[in-house]
């Protein structure tokens, strides 16, 4: 049960990070969603190892590094958008 609940969780994130990658947009993303993502990604990696609960352990490790992504796309994306709304003032 917990293999496939972090297969589903995984699964959505990640959909939301490969839109973000392919759209290069960040459109109906908030900033703080990735923020939160990775704080709480983080937190439940360190439980899960104190734990000792590896089912836990590696799909947070999935999810945090997930988040790592999105964060980096949607900062990428944001200063993209930044570069080409100047280009098109001047």
């Amino acid at each position: 049960m917990g293999w496939a609940a972090s297969a589903v969780l995984l699964a959505t994130i990640g959909r939301q990070v490969f839109t973000q990658w392919k759209t290069r947009s960040t459109a109906g993303v908030s900033k703080w969603l990735f923020v939160g993502q990775v704080t709480a990604s983080l937190g439940f990696t360190i439980y899960s190892y104190c734990l000792h609960n590896w089912v836990f352990l590696s799909s947070n490790l999935a999810l945090l590094c997930t988040a790592v992504l999105g964060q980096f796309l949607y900062w990428r994306n944001k200063a993209h958008r930044s570069r080409a709304g100047t280009r098109a003032c001047t």
